[in-house]
């Protein structure tokens, strides 16, 4: 190669799919042909029902917006970054853009010519795969899991997939629609008093014909057919009909595959079965907009705590549909986690732009509690501190006030965003929370050699402390000296696990749920003390008792205590299955009654519901027999 940008090109590219499966002539042979286009920000590079270009768009430096017009709204979707691909389905479909494309900063973009790429895909399998898989999925990297898109959710690996294409396709209920006598002109007056971009032809309840916006173009307003004549002229039929639980991968490829932009969902997903709605592929993108990889792009790009608080609104809707599909807790919990550490981390960012100076010395943020174990599912109060690198004595109270202002205004800032302020204070804005790393290590000392009933509460909710943004080294060094102080005395975990024996079983003799006996709760069974902490506070005991460093989250700390005790690994599997129910029904109960899901009134639950809580109850009263013979926790009792 003697082009030098055409080489600078290759090296670009071949780090990115579906470029990096091409052999040197097809990369060599793009990178030569390839436009380089700077742009400002703001500058359009498509408009929504725009033709589409001679070439497709990768990201090569900066950002750009894609945006979706709807009712005078401009609808924010995704942010393309370095190496994502845009533009590319209306070339291969010979179709309009379905969204707007801006520059949302200074970008440098590769304009790719599509015929050399339609060229590729007859030769390259590999690329062939992409293409398919990238129009029918979210995921970037799509032909690397193509397996994956169509498997067992229960399977999935959760790094590597987007949720949303799992869930069932949002469709409207209340589909517009006439009979095959109606005129052209009397369906576009319906259609745009509905303002709606189709209508479904109907005979005898089942649909048999559609008009969209693009047929009126097309076939009307070109003069081709008289806008007098009856909609039968010109409908596109037969429709394809699919059934309401059709998940939005499967969706997008039945649009594909038949080349339409509109399924008709009926009773039984046939076309003889009554019409019940419609689906377009305006509802699927905006499902999509509100998919986790969507909300983290937002987020790092949110330019203020107004954007943040929106997203943050965004994922609580986000949950809601995961709850309502029902995907694997486990998955939801690390996908809302990972985008709440997000907004900490944005909050953090903010926070510290507003400060006068750099930070004096390193530090880091610790999330502590349910964001720390990763468990934090419904929006809760904030629990979370501080820790920061040693300083000579003289430098210590101007470094400690530094770092007291900064939590200051994350606290703050996140209670902007919806996290509410800890009513115990147990804050990194309180003093007693913001430490420097020998602090820390004496805190936590005298909680292990001192083990009295509040610090035995203390360690249950310091103990699942998280780094979420800072200095990992300072996180390390304090785990070693934790971990040296139980060493020291030993007998700390034979108080805590007194301390997790403190609720009994959530069953009484006749096997009735125990309730609250008195107090705003009275009656109620709390699901948190006496069903959900059992299984944390002996996972976290047990983990301990066996070193095992980085384990925080209950599922994964039982999950490692498999490998450990293999002889007790029906329990603990019977104790991860448990958990997920429990924290399922806790996060459902939240959501349905806008709490946190903690207590719940009996007689509002069903038989089926009281049974399915019932069977969780055997291990956590295993668990905790367990803890009692190894611990010897009979004679402390």
């Amino acid at each position: 190669m003697k082009n030098t940008i055409a080489e600078r090109i290759f090296d670009f590219l071949k780090d990115f799919p579906p470029f990096d499966v091409l052999n040197t002539a097809q990369l060599l042979e793009i990178s030569t042909n390839i436009k380089v286009k700077y742009l400002e920000k703001g500058t359009v590079v498509f408009n929504q029902n725009e033709q589409p270009h001679f070439h497709f768009y990768i990201v090569k430096d900066g950002a750009i917006g894609l945006f979706r017009s709807m009712d005078d709204d401009e609808i924010f979707v995704d942010i393309c970054d370095e190496g994502d691909i845009f533009g590319l389905r209306p070339l291969i479909q010979n179709d309009h853009y379905l969204m707007s494309a801006k520059a949302t900063e200074e970008s440098i973009l590769y304009a790719i010519p599509v015929e050399i790429l339609k060229e590729i895909i007859e030769v390259n399998d590999k690329v062939h795969k992409y293409i398919i898989a990238s129009f029918s999925s979210n995921i970037k990297t799509p032909y690397a899991n193509t397996k994956a898109l169509f498997g067992n959710i229960d399977t999935l690996d959760s790094n590597n997939i987007n949720l949303t294409d799992f869930q069932t396709a949002q469709y409207s209920k209340n589909p517009v629609t006439c009979s095959k006598n109606t005129s052209i002109q009397e369906a576009a007056q319906i259609m745009s008093a509905k303002r709606v971009g189709s209508i479904l032809i109907i005979e005898e309840k089942n649909s048999i014909g559609i008009i969209t916006d693009k047929d009126l173009r097309l076939k009307v307003a070109t003069g081709i057919i008289p806008i007098s004549e009856k909609v039968s002229t010109i409908m596109s039929s037969p429709v394809i009909t699919v059934s309401k639980n059709i998940t939005t991968a499967e969706a997008q490829i039945a649009m594909l595959k038949h080349k339409i932009t509109h399924l008709c969902i009926t009773k039984d997903g046939t076309p003889h079965s009554e019409l019940i709605g419609i689906m377009s592929e305006h509802d699927i993108v905006v499902l999509q907009g509100n998919n986790p990889s969507g909300l983290i792009k937002e987020l790092k790009r949110a330019k203020d705590i107004t954007a943040v608080k929106y997203i943050r609104e965004k994922t609580s809707n986000l949950l809601k549909s995961y709850m309502r599909q029902n995907i694997p807790i486990a998955f939801v919990a690390k996908i809302i986690s990972e985008i709440t550490d997000t907004i900490t981390l944005k909050v953090i960012e903010f926070s510290l732009n507003e400060m006068e100076t750099e930070p004096p010395v390193k530090f880091g943020w610790l999330a502590l509690g349910s964001q720390g174990r990763k468990e934090q599912l419904l929006i809760t109060d904030q629990d979370n501190a501080l820790i920061f690198e040693n300083v000579a004595a003289e430098d210590y109270n101007v470094t400690k006030n530094y770092f007291l202002k900064l939590a200051q205004k994350i606290n703050n800032k996140l209670h902007l965003v919806g996290y509410e302020n800890c009513p115990a204070d147990m804050m990194a804005s309180n003093p007693k929370w913001c430490l420097c790393l020998d602090e820390w290590k004496q805190q936590f000392d005298s909680w292990i050699t001192q083990p009295s009933e509040k610090a035995i509460m203390m360690c249950t909710i310091f103990f699942d402390f998280n780094l979420v943004y800072g200095d990992k080294k300072l996180v390390n060094k304090l785990a070693k000296s934790i971990f040296k102080s139980i060493d020291s005395y030993e007998i700390f975990l034979n108080f805590l696990g007194k301390n997790a024996l403190i609720n009994p079983p959530p069953l009484g003799f006749f096997r009735q749920f125990l309730v609250e006996d008195n107090g705003e709760n009275k009656d109620q069974f709390d699901l948190k003390a006496r069903a959900l902490m059992p299984l944390i506070d002996a996972a976290r005991l047990l983990t301990l008792s066996h070193q095992l460093k980085n384990k925080n989250n209950t599922i994964e700390r039982f999950e490692a205590l498999i490998l450990k005790e293999p002889q007790n690994k029906d329990l603990y599997f019977s104790c991860i299955d448990a958990f997920k129910i429990l924290l399922r029904y806790r996060t459902n109960q939240g959501i349905k009654h806008n709490d946190s899901g903690r207590y719940i009134e009996l007689n509002t639950l069903t038989k089926p519901e009281k049974l399915k809580l019932k069977g969780c109850f055997k291990p956590i009263k295993d668990i905790q027999e367990l803890l009692n013979v190894r611990y010897n926790l009979s004679q402390m009792l």
